[in-house]
């Protein structure tokens, strides 16, 4: 339930400060004064693509009891807030929200019956109807409604996994070919990690193999004079212990460096060319060795994925099977359950489009391709007529009527329902049941009507009277007193007869 509306700078309202009652608000006035700028407002408010003209606009109302959101904290209490500045930015319980989110958010909760619009009454939104409809008496139905769907889904799930794996199979052979080719291009070279700075460290001994040659060459007589030096060392009496300590350590290195030139000598140049080149080959395909020893595991991985997909393509066979009978036998449920809810909801709402000079209701409920909603669709017309050749006037009075119909038997709260002038250019007869049947709507939701007609006035819970004088607008929770002498102005005109008084009192009760 919404419970209070303030705005501020709203075209020619300075500010508008209201508490709303429950059950059915009417909203009158004298044409031009601004009720479908102040419900503009409100609508603004919960997303619908109004025009958002009020510099500032805050709504508080009671959060309805299936209302969830991840991404939103929600209290009890809600407070839907606009402020217009460079652009308009909405807030919900201070939180920022785009437009578009409060439209997801509160559709289904605040809805919208205008002349202007004749949408709303395809197979989808028709069924919801009638499954809401079932779903007041059967608290079991709304459980199968969603088993069906978590099925479904399954279903396209894995219909979309074997279709992937059909698209695979035919160029199954093709991709085992080039997988194990590609593992073997690797395991050919066979590399190992940190093999390319060793190779390169042998390319650039072999490129001095030369030179370290010569130099051995050229140092092997000095230990032919390593008895002299210490001759002389003795006769001298000088310390000979770090001359022979020098000596020992040359003797080691030119041996290891005569070994490893051995080594060299003895090395295939050509195959650490070769293998040097194969190495670099493989870095610029893969980028370095790690990177190539990686791509074959996953290569060996996508050959063993290849080798399981007819063992994959089994389960995923039996597994749709047996999930379209779960679908069939569900779907078929819920058709039969749709099928009896159809001849009550006929039997309810035919008496009601009667008072509203409407022809009888005709649902063709007809089965269909599998959906999310199951296998059934359904199109309503009235008497011959398509709903698509109705008036906008006619359109509005049957949406009033299966919404009344298909909540007839309920005591749940719904949520919001608001009306711009539906009881606009009709008979007598007709706007008492228009306003007969809002009566009824409004006892479980909150309804919210423009009206220019004293018999919905008459039976408001709350009555709100918008105005205008000096091109300042304002609008105002009306007494008792003060109702009669409105709907006196709509009876009989600015000019109010004693006999438009007197019928006014006569309907406020």
């Amino acid at each position: 339930m919404i419970e209070k509306l303030l705005l501020k700078e709203l075209v020619a309202f300075d500010k508008v400060s209201l508490d709303f009652s429950d059950g059915l608000v009417v909203i009158t006035g004298p044409s031009g004064a601004g009720k479908s700028v102040l419900m503009g407002a409100l609508l603004s408010s919960f997303g619908y693509t109004m025009p958002s003209y009020a510099s500032m606009s805050e709504v508080a109302l009671n959060k309805p009891d299936n209302m969830q959101s991840e991404l939103y904290m929600l209290d009890d209490e809600l407070v839907v807030k606009s402020l217009k500045k460079d652009k308009v930015r909405h807030y919900l319980n201070d939180q920022n929200i785009p437009k578009k989110s409060l439209e997801e958010m509160f559709s289904p909760y605040v809805r919208y019956l205008s002349v202007r619009d004749k949408s709303g009454l395809d197979s989808k939104v028709l069924l919801s109807i009638v499954d809401s409809s079932i779903a007041s008496s059967d608290d079991g139905y709304i459980k199968k409604l969603a088993f069906f769907r978590e099925k479904y889904y399954e279903l396209k799930n894995a219909q979309r996994e074997l279709e992937e794996i059909h698209s695979k199979e035919a160029k199954i052979a093709s991709l085992i070919e080039m997988t194990i080719f590609e593992i073997q291009k690797i395991d050919s070279i066979n590399p190992k990690i940190g093999e390319d700075e060793e190779l390169l460290e042998i390319k650039q001994q072999l490129s001095r193999i030369d030179k370290l040659k010569d130099a051995l060459n050229g140092i092997q007589g000095i230990f032919d004079y390593e008895h002299k030096v210490f001759e002389l060392y003795r006769i001298t009496n000088k310390d000979s212990s770090l001359l022979a300590d020098a000596f020992n350590q040359l003797r080691v290195d030119t041996e290891e460096m005569a070994a490893f030139n051995d080594e060299l000598q003895e090395m295939d140049i050509e195959s650490v060319l070769n293998r040097i080149e194969a190495i670099s080959s493989l870095k610029n395909r893969y980028g370095s060795i790690e990177e190539a020893i990686d791509f074959k595991a996953r290569k060996i991985e996508e050959l063993n994925s290849y080798k399981h997909i007819e063992e994959d393509k089994s389960q995923l066979e039996q597994f749709i099977s047996n999930q379209i009978k779960t679908l069939d036998i569900l779907s078929s449920a819920i058709s039969v359950a749709r099928n009896n809810e159809i001849k009550a909801l006929k039997s309810r709402i035919d008496p009601l489009l009667g008072q509203l000079k409407l022809p009888n209701a005709f649902f063709d409920l007809h089965t269909t391709s599998m959906t999310e909603s199951g296998i059934d669709e359904i199109t309503l017309s009235l008497g011959n007529s398509k709903i698509s050749t109705l008036s906008g006037g006619e359109f509005n009075r049957l949406r009033l009527a299966l919404l009344v119909s298909s909540t007839s038997h309920s005591s749940k709260q719904h949520g919001v329902v608001i009306l711009d002038e539906i009881d606009a250019n009709v008979s007598g007869d007709e706007s008492i049941a228009i306003a007969n049947m809002l009566v009824r709507l409004s006892n479980v939701y909150q309804v919210f009507a423009i009206s220019h007609q004293p018999h919905l006035a008459s039976k408001a819970n709350q009555h709100i009277l918008v105005t205008k004088d000096f091109e300042k607008s304002q609008a105002i929770v009306l007494s008792k007193d003060d109702r009669i002498e409105e709907i006196a102005r709509i009876v009989g005109g600015e000019q109010k007869s004693e006999e438009a008084l007197k019928f006014a009192k006569a309907l406020v009760v």
